[in-house]
């Protein structure tokens, strides 16, 4: 079991128990979404948007205009952090104390690097995979203006934890005798039909659509 190593950087604190620092259950979480957080800070100011991303081994690939601040803030190399959040359930307990939620949560800590104009259209692909795969294979491709307006970063993953709850409420041992109803709430994300714009009229839906609705989420 390959792991990061831990500083106070990415050592969780805060219930350690639940955390974990390995390699492969942090590519899980992230391979469960393609939504992810980033933090970083300009001026002292400190910025959180929220963005798409593709994983290629130990390496995430994002994107965006290249007049983005956040791409040009990452161009330059400063430090950032990139979080994943699952949210799989509400914990009510019979305290309010004790109420809680289920999660599957990634922290990534790393450098952003741009990647090179003619690796570009690969790590688009990874992105786009990572939505849903199959559909790159059906659209047309970024064209020489699209591809120069676009910026691509890739970030090598330096240091993560992954922290995760499961399970029911915890309560006061007193708090049992209570006539209160305590337990789960499950939340899923839910898939629904595909709806067509109105120049889809009486076109079938795409196989990388079919298979995107046939597979459930995590």
């Amino acid at each position: 079991m390959e792991q990061y190593n831990i500083t106070n950087r990415n050592k969780v604190k805060r219930v350690a128990k639940r955390a974990s620092y390995d390699k492969e259950a942090v590519y899980k979480v992230l391979d469960d979404s393609f939504l992810c957080h980033i933090s970083f800070v300009v001026a002292d100011q400190p910025f959180i948007i929220p963005t798409i991303y593709g994983r290629k081994r130990n390496t995430l690939f994002i994107h965006g205009a290249t007049t983005s601040r956040m791409i040009k803030t990452l161009h330059e190399g400063v430090e950032m952090s990139l979080a994943v959040t699952h949210l799989d359930g509400i914990v009510l307990a019979r305290s309010a104390f004790h109420h809680s939620a289920n999660y599957r949560s990634v922290v990534v800590f790393g450098r952003a690097v741009p990647v090179a104009d003619e690796d570009k259209e690969e790590a688009l692909f990874i992105i786009s995979e990572q939505v849903m795969p199959g559909r790159w294979e059906e659209v047309r491709k970024p064209n020489a203006k699209e591809l120069k307006a676009t910026s691509v970063l890739a970030v090598d993953i330096e240091q993560a934890s992954v922290k995760i709850r499961q399970g029911g409420p915890v309560d006061d041992k007193e708090d049992y005798e209570l006539d209160v109803w305590a337990g789960l709430v499950p939340l899923t994300l839910k898939k629904s039909e595909p709806i067509g714009d109105d120049f889809s009229h009486n076109m079938k839906v795409s196989g990388s659509i079919r298979n995107y609705l046939q597979n459930g989420f995590v």
